[in-house]
């Protein structure tokens, strides 16, 4: 009789629990292989338990470890201590961890300390500037040298693992689970009217009448902006360049969920709250923001998971971050780096608007990131 393998499947983060929960739900289809437990740090809380609730996903073991105020080293030592406790408890052959969050940094350390052998999926992603993205690049690298089996994406990430000394024969490329979890959503929302329509109304609430703006013809841009090396000028230079973008272009609606971070709401509030034609409206939940990418025209982000997700609806992206550890979709076409220079922003932006065979050439570009089969592809391997 074949032993059934205890997997702990561990995440702490919104964009880590949509990534994970495909793995979850794969693992769990089969029984007389695996038996799969899941344990949250809720390393973000609200927008965590929003994501599992879509799913219908319930945690086996949580943290809770969110606290007003604190820093990565409260973080830090909270998932150590705590995941010390869930392994001790449970004693898993194997801890599945999820790409950059001090959740999957700390959670590696407390598995490699316990001696438990650890599998990371999106491994192997890479800038080589340690201060960009902070701290996730660091924490990538940090979770790859502990590391039992590499789950990377695609063969850029496969490859930087093996010039790194990274046995070939532990790496697996699998594509990326945000693409599952994507078409997943998408085919949610094109199967319930009652989610539309309570989307739309969720919108309406919020002071954007997607309805209205569409009867209209306006082009929707979705912005995103969060990341902690843009604080400061940075943030002011984007705010700068969505202003200089509203003002040139009042045919566009640009609709801006803005992170709840104080960093970020202050210069946002500042520089374009008095703009008619942008939206400001509070993080949305994952269901409203996929519909969100799917009506919009083109997309403003720091974000590393848009830049996987957006291809697959055909959707341009300009990122506005100086590096990204997602190169691929950089090289076929379908995302341009563009920083936070101001000029930059808005001259890229404007040629998509106006140069419609430009925009043709961006939003035909195919996904680099896979076929939405990736959790599949790490379970057959874990079997």
């Amino acid at each position: 009789m074949v032993k059934v393998k205890k997997i702990l499947v561990v995440f702490g983060t919104r964009p880590e629990a949509i990534k994970m929960v495909p793995v979850v739900k794969e693992l769990e289809k089969h029984t007389d292989v695996f038996e799969v437990k899941v344990c949250v740090t809720a390393q973000h809380r609200e927008m965590l338990d929003q994501v599992l609730a879509v799913f219908n996903l319930k945690p086996d073991f949580d943290l809770n470890l969110m606290a007003e105020n604190q820093d990565l080293f409260d973080i830090t030592a909270k998932v150590l201590l705590g995941i010390r406790d869930v392994l001790k408890s449970y004693k898993p052959d194997l801890v599945l961890v999820h790409g950059d969050t001090t959740t999957s940094m700390a959670t590696s350390m407390a598995a490699f300390y316990m001696h438990i052998r650890i599998g990371h999926v999106e491994a192997g992603l890479r800038t080589y500037d340690l201060s960009s993205p902070w701290p996730e690049e660091m924490n990538r690298q940090v979770t790859d040298r502990l590391c039992d089996y590499y789950f990377a994406p695609t063969e850029t990430s496969r490859k930087n693992l093996i010039d790194e000394g990274i046995n070939i024969n532990k790496i697996f490329v699998t594509g990326n689970t945000v693409i599952d979890t994507l078409l997943m959503a998408v085919d949610l929302i094109a199967n319930n009217k009652d989610i539309k329509h309570t989307i739309n109304e969720l919108l309406s609430g919020f002071g954007y009448n997607l309805k209205e703006s569409t009867e209209n013809a306006h082009k929707l841009i979705l912005v995103t902006g969060h990341r902690r090396e843009s604080f400061g000028q940075g943030f002011l230079n984007i705010c700068l360049a969505l202003k200089n973008i509203a003002e040139n272009h009042p045919e566009v609606d640009i609709v801006y969920p803005v992170h709840l971070n104080p960093n970020v709401q202050k210069p946002v509030f500042k520089l374009l709250a008095n703009n008619s034609n942008v939206f400001l409206l509070p993080p949305l939940d994952y269901l409203p923001f996929v519909y969100l990418m799917q009506k919009c025209y083109l997309i403003l982000t720091d974000s590393g998971g848009i830049q996987e997700e957006a291809p697959s609806l055909g959707k341009p992206v300009l990122v506005m971050r100086e590096v990204t550890e997602r190169p691929e979709a950089v090289d076929n076409g379908a995302v341009k780096l563009v920083g936070t220079n101001p000029e930059k922003i808005l001259s890229m932006t404007s040629k998509l608007l106006d140069d419609s065979k430009f925009y043709d050439q961006m939003s035909r570009s195919s996904n680099p990131y896979g076929d939405g089969k990736a959790a599949y592809y790490i379970v057959k391997a874990l079997a």
